[in-house]
């Protein structure tokens, strides 16, 4: 038999089918993409400030059938978010492509984030089943001056057009930066014209640096980041502008709730920043995988993608916006760039379909994550 592990008991398939018709989530997970391959280069990008693109999209190890094996809704104890994201562009591999539709018809919900130039990877979306696109969200990252640049604009937003009236979701999102600063007017008067509201925008890091901080990508001052890239009204910037350089001490379900899963080596890990070991997820997809929160050993200087994982309710004492308030958008003519299925579906926690530890339980997961998470600290600390 094989081990059991400290966890949730697994939903039985009837249970599994209830959650999906209720638009229920009983985990959130970051499936990284193997690809440093890109159709831009922004100079804001991390994989820019680092030198470490690719010319050559390799092929997956393992195939979007085994992998949909690996995240199964037995083995994830129920419907999950997941959400595809590549160091470069995600969909440049055309096996991200088959495997939206293989965690789809799995009953996930799918996220996958983009630059919107790719248009033969978005027919191929949106000729997916209405019942599979109703589950499929797509962050449209809006590189305006790379997009302008290029001739790329009416193709970037042709394609979001067509993923939208496929019946898929979808939101639009600027990185801040410098440079752009004087074409805020122009990239927000398209937004509109296009979509019929203005991008949500987000906060940038700069990549450059190291150590425990890593800065605001800016030449700015805190307060004049703020004056700038805070003025649209975007829950998004708000709350990850708030938790910015600001260490998490809350007891936190990362690696239990929430996980990284890394496609190129198959492993499960809690968080960005790991405070236990790897674990291989996908060699073995029959035993089960052995969740662990991190509890109040965060090894993050700041939780990165803090919206995405505490706004879907991984730290439960938190009080943030909800997701569906970082990602959609009323426009003119009323609609919404989140579909009812994904508006209600965001809306929720986690802990509306989860129980939250005991304080025993919360003890025991600290004192067995602790020492794993002191000694990389330590470790860390000698390094330097």
């Amino acid at each position: 038999m094989p081990k059991r592990f400290d966890t949730i008991s697994r939903f039985s398939m009837w249970e599994c089918d209830k959650s999906i018709k209720r638009n229920k989530f009983v985990r959130f997970v970051e499936l990284r993409i193997p690809i440093r391959a890109c159709t831009l280069r922004c100079p804001y990008c991390y994989i820019t400030h680092r030198g470490l693109f690719d010319t050559v999209v390799k092929p997956f190890k393992y195939p979007p059938e085994h992998i949909r094996r690996a995240l199964a809704l037995k083995r994830l104890g129920g419907p999950a978010i997941i959400n595809m994201c590549a160091e470069g562009e995600t969909l440049l591999s055309r096996e991200v492509v088959e495997l939206t539709r293989e965690l789809l018809e799995e009953g996930h919900y799918i996220m996958i984030v983009t630059n919107g130039t790719l248009t033969g990877r978005f027919e191929e979306l949106a000729n997916l089943p209405k019942e599979l696109t109703d589950r499929l969200f797509i962050k449209f990252s809006y590189h305006y001056l790379q997009l302008k640049e290029k001739g790329l604009l009416d193709i970037f937003f042709n394609n979001i057009r067509r993923m939208r009236d496929a019946g898929a979701s979808f939101t639009l999102e600027v990185t801040p930066h410098d440079e752009l600063t004087q074409y805020v007017d122009e990239l927000n008067q398209r937004a509109i014209e296009e979509l019929g509201a203005i991008p949500h925008f987000t906060v940038a890091r700069d990549d450059r640096y190291s150590g425990r901080y890593l800065p605001l990508l800016t030449q700015m001052s805190r307060r004049e980041y703020k004056d700038v890239w805070g003025r649209f009204n975007s829950p998004l910037f708000d709350f990850k502008f708030e938790i910015f350089e600001q260490p998490r001490r809350e007891f936190c379900y990362a690696g239990d709730w929430c996980g990284v899963v890394e496609i190129a080596t198959g492993t499960w890990r809690q968080c960005y920043y790991n405070a236990s070991r790897p674990v291989d997820i996908f060699t073995d997809t029959e035993t089960p995988i052995p969740f662990r929160a991190i509890g109040h050993n965060c090894m993050s200087p700041h939780c990165w993608n803090g919206h995405t994982w505490m706004g879907l309710g991984c730290i439960p004492d938190m009080n943030t916006p909800t997701y569906a308030e970082m990602r959609n958008r009323i426009c003119r003519d009323g609609s919404e760039w989140l579909t009812p299925t994904f508006k209600e579906l965001f809306s929720r926690r986690l802990k509306d379909s989860r129980q939250e530890y005991p304080l025993s339980k919360q003890f025991v997961t600290d004192l067995k994550v602790a020492p794993i998470a002191v000694a990389k600290k330590l470790f860390k600390f000698m390094c330097q």
